[in-house]
């Protein structure tokens, strides 16, 4: 089987087609094109073009996975939920049935995430805790509770809170100020911060009772 044609796609300048035979048979993006040194007029058997369709795959998922991690830093679990679902059979318009990925697509597609640090799970936990502590004040029990449901390991959770320089006290403080306004009872405002996990005792001492 010989590459009759290699020509940009429309809708995605960064990927090509390719035409195997005088038909299209599957897409790569520009640097697997050159990575793999596909050029027109070159040859190969039915095992290698099977090689070249999974290449055209990787590139897809591995594509959709880094805009996935660019959206916002992401935990290892998050990422590997993420691929376990492309993992899933689909349907697509016309109602016919895709096939997922495979367990060995979704492993490469995690580990060169790894590979080139858009997954790192202390990285991810310093996104976090600031992220929650600007946005909106909010307790160290919380935080840990939430990044520990991110799969986060309990060392990285308690040193890098360790390092912050923010405290349950000085975040209580701060929400008072904000919300005191808005509850027109102690008990009210009480009530809502021990939501945010904040302890009893803390939120006493704070608002002076």
């Amino acid at each position: 089987m010989k590459i009759t044609a290699i020509s940009p796609q429309v809708h995605d300048k960064n990927r090509v087609s390719i035409s195997v035979d005088g038909k299209y048979r599957f897409s790569l993006d520009v640097y697997q094109l050159l990575d793999l040194h596909i050029r027109v007029g070159a040859e190969y058997n039915d095992e290698q073009i099977a090689d070249l369709e999974q290449e055209s795959q990787f590139g897809k998922v591995y594509s959709r996975a880094l805009e996935y991690c660019l959206i916002r830093p992401r935990s290892s679990r998050e990422v590997r939920d993420y691929l376990y679902r492309k993992k899933r059979q689909t349907i697509d318009k016309k109602g016919d049935s895709k096939p997922g990925i495979s367990d060995s697509m979704a492993t490469r597609v995690f580990d060169r995430l790894a590979e080139k640090k858009y997954v790192n799970d202390e990285n991810f936990a310093r996104f976090w805790i600031e992220n929650r502590f600007v946005k909106k004040g909010v307790s160290q029990r919380r935080l840990k509770n939430e990044l520990r449901a991110k799969g986060i390991d309990s060392s990285i959770i308690d040193r890098l809170l360790s390092d912050s320089d923010r405290s349950d006290e000085t975040e209580i403080k701060k929400i008072i100020v904000k919300k005191r306004s808005r509850y027109d009872s102690d008990e009210k405002l009480i009530a809502y911060l021990m939501r945010l996990g904040f302890s009893y005792d803390d939120i006493k001492a704070a608002i002076g009772g």
